[in-house]
C-alpha cells in the first residue's frame, strides 16, 4: 500500500530528515572532540542493579530476572566512577539516560547524554572544556561566571545562604505555590526562586556558568570554605535560558557520600516517595580511591534544540515519546 503524504507533511518531513542527518554529524563531531584530548569512550549498561539517588528523579524499573529488578539508569555516572577508581582513566560516555515523567518542551523519558570525567585538569579548565564543547554545536560566544549568590542578588534582591524569607520573595515575584508548599524545606523555595525568575535570565548572548551552590544543593560534588562561606565546587552552563549542563569537583569521600545518600532517601520518603537501595559497589569504590577529577553531563538533544533554533525536543529527535 502506497502512503500519500501531505503537502505540508512532505516540508515537515525533509526539514526534520535534514535535522536529524546534521544530528548524526554531531554525534561525531563530540566523538572527534574527545578523541582529540585522548578521552576514552565508555559504552556503560543502561539496566542497573541501583538507581543514582536523586529525591527529584524518578526512575524506571524492570524485571532484570524472575527474581531481581533493574533500573533504566538516569546517568552512567556511578559506573564511570567505579572505572576511575580502577585506574582507567579520563572516560566519556555518549549514549541514552532515561528518567521516568520527564516529558515536555525540554524533556523527554528517553534521552541523550554527553558525560564525561578528567583526571588530567583543574576545574576551572575542566569548565572552560565543557564550554568548548558546547561552543562546537552553538558558535563563539562570550563567557560569564556567575556565582549562585550574586544571580540570586543580581536577579530577586535576597541572599540565598542568609534570607529567611524565602516564600515572601516568591510572592513578590509572582510566582504561584501550592498548598504543601506550607511544608517545603529551604531547598525547595531556592529551586524554585531560581526556575522561575533567574534561569530565564541567564545565557541571553553569552554562555553564562552558574558556581558556588550552597553545601545542601552540592550532590557529588566536593565542598570548600570559600570568603568565610562553604560553597559547592559545583556548575551549570546555560545559554538562553536553557539549563545544559551540571558538573562537580567530584566528592571522593565514600563517608560522606554515603551520609548524602542517607540524606537523599530520607527526602524522597518526606516527599512520598519510594526509597532506593544504596550502590554499595559504587561507594567500594571510592573506598579504594578515586582520583581528584571532574565530571559534567551534557544534554545533547537541548544542544541540538538551540543549534536548529526550534522550540521542543520533538523538533531533533528521530521520534520523541509523544511520537513513538
Amino acid at each position: 500500500m502506497r502512503v500519500r503524504f501531505s503537502g505540508i507533511l512532505t516540508v515537515e518531513f525533509v526539514k526534520k530528515a535534514a535535522i536529524l542527518r546534521d544530528r548524526a554529524k554531531m554525534l561525531e563531531e563530540v566523538r572527534s572532540f574527545f578523541k582529540s584530548r585522548n578521552v576514552l569512550e565508555i559504552d556503560c549498561s543502561t539496566l542497573v542493579r541501583c538507581p543514582p539517588l536523586d529525591a527529584n528523579i524518578e526512575v524506571m524499573s524492570t524485571a532484570a530476572t524472575e527474581s531481581e529488578t533493574g533500573y533504566l539508569h538516569t546517568s552512567p555516572e556511578y559506573a564511570m566512577k567505579r572505572l576511575l577508581a580502577y585506574g582507567l582513566g579520563d572516560i566519556y560516555y555518549l549514549g541514552h539516560v532515561f528518567r521516568k515523567g520527564e516529558v515536555g518542551r525540554l524533556h523527554n523519558p528517553e534521552f541523550t547524554m554527553i558525560e564525561w570525567y578528567r583526571t588530567s585538569v583543574s576545574y576551572r579548565g575542566f569548565i572552560s572544556e565543557a564550554c568548548e564543547l558546547i561552543m562546537q554545536f552553538i558558535g563563539r560566544h562570550p563567557i560569564r561566571l556567575l556565582t549562585y549568590r550574586e544571580a540570586f542578588q543580581t536577579y530577586i534582591g535576597i541572599d540565598p545562604f542568609t534570607d529567611v524569607n524565602l516564600s515572601q520573595a516568591a510572592g513578590r515575584l509572582g510566582i504561584e505555590t501550592p498548598t504543601a508548599s506550607d511544608h517545603w524545606e529551604r531547598d525547595t523555595w531556592l529551586q524554585l526562586l531560581l526556575s522561575h525568575a533567574i534561569e530565564p535570565q541567564l545565557g541571553k548572548g553569552e554562555l553564562t556558568i552558574l558556581c558556588e551552590y550552597p553545601p545542601s544543593q552540592a550532590a557529588l560534588a566536593r565542598v570548600i570554605e570559600k570568603d568565610g562561606t562553604t560553597v559547592a565546587e559545583r556548575f551549570e552552563i546555560y545559554f538562553s535560558g536553557v539549563e545544559l549542563s551540571n558538573g562537580y569537583h567530584e566528592l571522593s569521600d565514600a563517608k560522606e557520600q554515603r551520609r548524602r545518600f542517607v540524606g537523599e532517601n530520607n527526602n524522597r520518603q518526606a516527599l512520598g516517595k519510594e526509597p532506593y537501595a544504596i550502590d554499595e559497589a559504587f561507594l567500594a569504590a571510592l573506598d579504594l580511591g578515586l582520583p581528584d577529577c571532574c565530571g559534567v553531563s551534557v544534554g545533547f538533544d537541548r544542544l541540538m534544540l538551540i543549534r536548529h533554533k526550534v522550540k521542543t525536543l520533538s523538533d531533533i529527535m528521530p521520534f520523541a515519546w509523544e511520537e513513538i
